[in-house]
């Protein structure tokens, strides 16, 4: 089979099970579509420029038109197919070992809660990460996040594409590894990734405790950084100011509870699941602890 021929396979076997593909530029990963500065506001963007997202398709006679074209490599927009997969990602620097692969901090989550790694349709990427396929609730529209999961672990779902089985570039070759289908997303996962409820944002209480006025004062001013971030910066931002007061547990000013049930609020009225600050609070807090310097030297 011709490598032309192969991409075609790859794109029509992927919209038989019924994912949504479009296609991406030759041995890369960008779309081969134009953008929206560039659109001509023409045929299929007579109404408005039409995306990637709303233009991916299963239908096998758009699919070979578009692949007759060029041997373009297969996207996969993961909203409308209906999956949720999880990008297991490599270090950048492949030879670091203070920076865990994303297999392994996945693992190591599956194992603390209790759980085995699932077995769903699993694809090896170019750079030697893996994907895997789960079919994402019904009526539930989670979006894509980065480390929310665990690190160097992300996630693609609506407003997301993952490159499809088949396809090349010049790292290598994306190919499918085990699991003829996708699983259901598990429940588990499900409560990382789903959005936390929106809470009103009043002023901050923290509970009456014994401590310093400046632990106090640190933990006050911490949480409310954490109630104003922005999108996309919530839990990098809230595992940054837990560190901060991190060092007011390990000199004794304030019980670690406090400070855990402090930030929890925080990180939920920001916007984070509660699964996801829990997380972030707790590994920002022990890290803070180890690091931390005898009061005298700080």
């Amino acid at each position: 089979m011709t490598h032309d021929a192969a991409l075609l396979k790859a794109a029509l076997d992927a919209a038989e099970r019924g994912w949504h593909v479009f296609p991406l530029r030759p041995g890369s990963k960008p779309p081969a579509l134009h953008g929206e500065k560039s659109c001509t506001r023409t045929g299929v963007c007579a109404g408005g420029h039409v995306k990637w997202e709303q233009r991916a398709t299963t239908d096998f006679d758009r699919i070979r038109a578009a692949w007759s074209r060029a041997p373009f490599n297969v996207g996969i927009a993961t909203g409308p197919s209906g999956l949720v997969v999880i990008d297991l990602d490599v270090p950048k620097d492949k030879g670091s070992s203070d920076a865990p692969c994303g297999a392994t901090t996945f693992s190591a989550l599956c194992e603390r809660a209790g759980h085995a790694v699932p077995t769903t349709y699993r694809v090896r990427t170019a750079s030697g990460g893996e994907h895997l396929y789960f079919t994402a609730p019904n009526g539930l529209k989670l979006g894509n996040t980065v480390g929310t999961v665990a690190s160097s672990v992300d996630t693609r779902a609506w407003g997301g594409y993952v490159v499809a089985a088949g396809s090349t570039t010049p790292a290598g070759q994306y190919e499918a590894l085990c699991g003829s289908q996708a699983a259901a997303l598990p429940p588990w996962l499900q409560s990382i990734l789903e959005p936390a409820p929106t809470r009103p944002v009043g002023p901050l209480r923290l509970p009456a405790v014994d401590g310093s006025r400046a632990a106090l004062a640190a933990l006050e001013a911490e949480c409310a950084v954490v109630v104003a971030a922005p999108d996309g910066q919530r839990n990098n931002t809230l595992n940054l100011c837990a560190f901060k007061v991190g060092r007011f547990v390990a000199w004794g000013d304030l019980p670690r509870h406090v400070v855990e049930e402090a930030f929890q609020g925080a990180g939920e009225a920001a916007g984070l699941t509660p699964a996801e600050c829990r997380t972030t609070i707790r590994s920002a807090l022990d890290s803070s602890m180890r690091k931390v310097r005898p009061r005298e030297a700080a």
